[in-house]
């Protein structure tokens, strides 16, 4: 599984790097099952709604550290 990370201006702004950091947390305490990619990109066209991620193909608008969590809950549940 891919994970792209906005770090645009906007999603820089709204706390993507905090974003980062959590994600980085959850897979060290194992919590993103399988093999997980993390990336940063620049612009995942809907700046209004940052943080935005993108998994696989899906982006999802207005993540934060303390929900990024509950977004990826889904997709972790379909990679068991």
């Amino acid at each position: 599984m891919v994970i792209t990370v906005c770090v645009g201006s906007s999603c820089h702004l709204r706390g993507a790097y905090g974003v980062i950091e959590e994600i980085k947390r959850l897979i060290e305490e194992g919590k993103l099952p399988g093999k997980v990619e993390l990336q940063a990109g620049f612009c995942l066209d809907n700046c209004r709604g940052a943080v935005n991620i993108k998994v696989g193909d899906t982006i999802i608008s207005g993540v934060s550290s303390a929900n990024v969590e509950e977004h990826l809950s889904g997709f972790l549940r379909s990679k068991d």
